[in-house]
């Protein structure tokens, strides 16, 4: 049974940094695509970033309120994927989901991972 686990989100300063991890479990997921979604009170859910499949390199792509801010990596040798954070505003202040595909070398993503809270205090 496949599993996301997220992890490091809490609570921080504005102009801080926090980084979250996301580890997967059940399937190794090197060729699949990753990525980070948040969801703010009374918002729908949002795309942050992406990451693409191992083999694909500097794959990665990002929502434009992130982008310089945020990086998203990932270690397969860990079937662990990560967000760190910089610069963080009010606004970043959100339940942020791991997602991950479950086709090889496609960009959808259907398991998520429960959230973790990221609270961005000014």
């Amino acid at each position: 049974q496949v599993q996301l686990v997220e992890s490091g989100g809490g609570l921080v300063q504005a102009g801080g940094s926090l980084r979250l991890s996301c580890v997967a479990s059940g399937r190794t997921f090197t060729n699949y695509a990753m990525g980070w979604f948040r969801q703010a009170p009374g918002l729908e859910r949002e795309f942050v970033a992406r990451i693409s499949w191992s083999g694909w390199t500097g794959s990665t792509s990002y929502a434009d309120s992130v982008k310089g801010r945020f990086t998203i990596s990932r270690d397969n040798a860990k079937n662990t994927m990560y967000l760190q954070m910089n610069s963080l505003k009010p606004e970043d202040t959100a339940v942020y989901f791991c997602a991950a595909g479950s086709v090889p070398f496609d960009w959808n993503m259907n398991y998520w991972g429960k959230g973790i809270l990221v609270t961005v205090s000014s």
